[in-house]
């Protein structure tokens, strides 16, 4: 496979999550919020669960309150494996 096949083809299947930027205090770095509804184990309540992904930002262009989309990739420090990969929706002013 040449290189320009390599550029145009799809990446492999990589989990991908969308959810807020709740700290973007850190260099490179975002803390994004991803926020899933599921059924309770035992009483079958539809109950919020979520979690926080600390996500790689090279540019340093996500802002806090911005939903981004993010992919797991390659571990890159100690608690970071995943890359935010676009922008959603911006954050509206207050």
């Amino acid at each position: 496979m040449s290189a320009t096949e390599q550029a145009t083809a799809p990446l492999k299947n990589t989990r991908t999550l969308i959810g807020r930027v709740v700290s973007d205090k850190r260099a490179k770095t975002v803390t994004v919020l991803v926020e899933r509804r599921a059924a309770h184990e035992l009483y079958g309540k539809i109950v919020a669960r979520s979690r926080k992904y600390h996500a790689h930002d090279e540019n340093g262009e996500y802002k806090l309150g911005d939903m981004v989309e993010i992919a797991e990739g390659r571990p890159i420090s100690k608690t970071k494996s995943w890359v935010v990969t676009r922008l959603v929706e911006k954050a509206k002013l207050v």
